[in-house]
């Protein structure tokens, strides 16, 4: 998902000089004019980096329709969503970008708070007074997604701008322990990792979201995972690239499934076990429901829910997203229920497709 820059560009001044037929004579004129040139240039690029600070203070200002205290999101926020379902006690959506709209009240609903604040990638989330618990807030990543129903599958935080906020996840898993999609890098989170086992694969959905990837798979010398169809520069140097329709493994107990759809080479990761099915930008629930993110599509959308026609095959209860909301259905015929009422409506909404 691509997100637009506002950039100010300082203007430039450019000055037209006589050709010299006496430069002594002229030497003089020149050295006047030189210097009205560069005293206007310095005036300009003054004038702009003052409008270029006034607008980075603008947008760094608590948005009005926060409630008054310690914590606040600014004007820079993104909405990716990702502080709402993080801690929901506290974040809502008002304007298309998040805001407070509940101060912490409980200590359980203050560490959920600064959790978000870590993870936003626009490090949009900020409070009046420096946080003094901020130091043990990061020592809580990567966070449990849930330790009964889920051990050893872990939620990195730390979302990264450049894909556009989307969540990474670790899973521990006795032949080597597997990152789904990167997080931003910090070494404070690469360490906790490395007490946990470091990592042996970097699973890369599809394009997107690989964010830091290059500085994860030298921390770790781990190898990337990503689709030959979806490799582009920034990839080219990926240790495992996919080729063809899969499915792949790997082990017994993880399958690899393509997807195709918001990109050419989208690949959704089952992990047999836990029955999760982590599907990148595939297939996410939002806060209007079950979406394909059709606005954000990069390849073909009637591939795109083909491709979930085709998942409802597949064994798992739990769909775990790059962004949106997880999803745990009851059982097994609800996920197929769900699911197939979901693609029967898009197969109607897209009629060139319709079966």
């Amino acid at each position: 998902m691509a997100l637009a820059n506002i950039a100010i560009n300082l203007a430039s001044v450019g000055s037209n000089f006589p050709s010299s037929i006496d430069k002594l004579k002229n030497s003089s004129i020149k050295a006047q004019i030189n210097l009205r040139v560069s005293r206007n240039s310095l005036v300009k690029a003054v004038q702009s980096s003052s409008v270029e600070s006034d607008t980075g203070k603008w947008a760094r200002k608590r948005r009005p329709q926060n409630v008054d205290g310690d914590f606040f999101v600014d004007h820079t926020c993104i909405d990716c969503d990702t502080c709402r379902w993080m801690a929901p006690q506290v974040f809502t959506r008002v304007g298309e970008m998040s805001v407070v709209y509940k101060q912490p009240t409980s200590s359980e609903d203050r560490l959920k708070a600064l959790q978000a604040l870590l993870s936003c990638p626009t490090s949009s989330i900020r409070t009046e007074v420096p946080p003094p618990d901020i130091l043990e807030a990061q020592e809580t990543f990567p966070i449990p997604v849930d330790e009964k129903k889920l051990p050893g599958v872990y939620h990195c935080g730390y979302h990264s701008e450049k894909s556009y906020g989307a969540a990474s996840y670790l899973i521990i898993h006795p032949g080597g322990n597997i990152l789904v999609d990167s997080p931003r890098f910090t070494e404070k989170l690469a360490k906790e990792i490395e007490t946990m086992g470091g990592v042996r694969y970097l699973f890369l959905t599809h394009k997107d979201d690989v964010a830091d990837h290059a500085k994860w798979a030298t921390r770790f010398s781990c190898d990337r995972i990503l689709h030959s169809e979806d490799v582009e520069i920034c990839t080219a140097d990926v240790e495992m690239k996919l080729e063809g329709n899969g499915p792949w493994s790997l082990g017994d107990d993880i399958m690899l499934v393509l997807a195709p759809g918001h990109t050419e080479g989208t690949v959704c990761l089952l992990y047999k076990p836990l029955k999760i099915l982590f599907t990148g930008d595939h297939l996410m629930m939002t806060e209007s429901g079950l979406s394909i993110a059709e606005m954000y599509n990069k390849y073909s959308v009637p591939k795109q829910v083909d491709s979930v026609q085709k998942l409802i095959q597949f064994d798992f209860d739990w769909i775990i997203p790059g962004h949106g909301r997880r999803i745990q259905f009851k059982d097994v015929q609800e996920k197929n229920t769900i699911l197939e009422a979901f693609v029967r409506e898009k197969y109607k909404q897209y009629s060139s497709s319709y079966k």
